[in-house]
């Protein structure tokens, strides 16, 4: 299903504007007027994002955000208010509210579609979280994964990639108590701070004198350990075309100076909270294999276990694939989101019509699958994942309500467990890098990965 956007503004020709760009996105867009409207659309709508303008004459826009974040039903819901732009007590009263993000007045396109798609995705990503939490409680072990915190409050430990000592130290001041933030007044150190330190979020100026900050945001995507680093783009007014280019590279937000401490924080906090899903999501993966091997009932290691363990202590074989859909983002990009969900149906159709009965498939994020196959060694799990790629990449897709058929492909990262000490994570690590190197290789591939 496309991202839903409410829309809520008094003003009929704003609510227009902002349904016009949105739809050119190929985004579902709802309207609504009024405080009972919004509460009841949000409740029964499957709402990802509101946009809630602040001044409106009959209701009070931030209790209707106090209400949607505290309601069980709209709590996960992103909320995005828009103010006037000398308006800060209200960003800071929306931020009080609960709001995750905030526009200002007058909104250009590229404001509106960068924060509407980090936030749509950071939608997904609770989305999926709640799945797993209900598919959890139903089969009892919800408090296992309910001891690992989402957004534990803690400060997060963010990186400051600038040279200019003004800049930095007006950062320094923004984010004093925000963010545990470290700075780098040089993009080469910057880049192996980054590889070498746990940073939830990373800041990258582009004013250096005689460096292309665009050059490290491509270092930084390029590299396993970085690849998924939220980064945060601070420019100068009139570098959209700079920004544009960065957020094709795959940085994740950008702010324009002046910076204001509010905006700053707003951004920080998402693309922090995003983080920290998206982590929570991969670990319960790996807890998901783990705790299919436990008995439920007595929490003995059950038959599946016996299997593991013995996979390493008598030399039987196990073999890991992990599964990403080439090009999800253009697809959704031209076609819909419809389409993509279209796409991902199809593939796991098609790639469960190719693996055993004891395999155990899942979703692995937005466009990932793995695969765990018990006694099957590397080569067997080779031709099984080249099987998947072929029988995905030869037939056309059909997609979006005329049908339109489209060419989709798959690569595929396959690892195998080592005979003696190994585990889980270690498995998956293996194959994610072997996957990395099949996209980066021309996509398309099925690459394994033997150390």
């Amino acid at each position: 299903m496309t991202a839903r956007i409410l829309v809520v503004d008094s003003i009929f020709a704003n609510v227009r504007l902002l349904e016009v760009r949105l739809l050119a996105e190929y985004f579902d867009v709802l309207t609504a007027s009024n405080e009972f409207d919004v509460i009841e659309t949000c409740e029964n709508g499957k709402i990802d994002v509101v946009l809630l303008d602040v001044k409106m004459p009959d209701m009070d826009a931030f209790v209707v955000c106090k209400r949607l974040k505290s309601g069980p039903a709209t709590s996960h819901i992103s909320v995005v208010m828009i103010t006037a732009i000398d308006e800060f007590t209200d960003r800071v009263r929306g931020l009080e509210a609960g709001a995750d993000d905030f526009l200002t007045k007058p909104i250009n396109d590229l404001q509106l579609m960068t924060r509407v798609k980090s936030l749509v995705r950071l939608k997904l990503l609770t989305d999926e979280l709640r799945l797993r939490a209900s598919t959890t409680h139903d089969i009892g072990i919800e408090d296992l994964l309910n001891g690992r915190s989402v957004f534990d409050g803690a400060n997060p430990k963010t990186l400051l990639v600038d040279e200019r000592k003004s800049s930095f130290e007006h950062i320094q001041k923004i984010l004093h108590g925000e963010a545990e933030l470290d700075i780098a007044t040089d993009p080469h150190t910057g880049f192996f701070r980054a590889a070498e330190t746990p940073y939830e979020c990373v800041l990258i100026s582009t004013a250096f004198a005689d460096v292309d900050p665009l050059r490290l945001c491509s270092q930084l995507r390029s590299l396993d350990r970085t690849r998924f680093l939220p980064i945060i783009l601070l420019a100068d007014i009139g570098e959209e075309g700079r920004i544009i280019r960065g957020l094709e590279l795959g940085i994740n937000d950008y702010l324009t100076r002046p910076i204001d401490q509010q905006e700053l924080t707003a951004r920080l906090r998402t693309q922090v909270r995003r983080k920290r899903y998206n982590d929570q999501l991969r670990a319960s993966v790996t807890q998901t294999i783990e705790m299919a091997v436990i008995d439920p009932v007595t929490g003995l290691r059950n038959r599946r276990y016996f299997q593991f363990d013995q996979a390493v202590a008598r030399r039987r074989p196990l073999s890991i694939l992990i599964t990403d859909v080439d090009l999800l983002k253009l697809v959704n990009d031209t076609y819909g989101h419809d389409a993509g969900s279209d796409v991902l149906r199809e593939c796991a159709r098609r790639l469960r019509k190719n693996v055993r009965g004891i395999d155990l498939a899942c979703i692995y994020g937005g466009d990932e699958f793995v695969v765990v196959m018990p006694d099957a060694n590397c080569a067997v799990a080779e031709k099984v994942a080249e099987r998947i790629r072929v029988e995905i990449a030869q037939m056309p897709f059909s997609v979006g309500y005329d049908g339109k058929a489209i060419d989709v492909t798959v690569s595929i990262g396959v690892s195998s467990i080592f005979v003696g000490a190994d585990t889980v994570a270690g498995l998956i690590k293996r194959a994610d890098i072997a996957l990395y190197e099949a996209k980066t290789g021309g996509r398309n591939r099925v690459i394994v990965h033997l150390d």
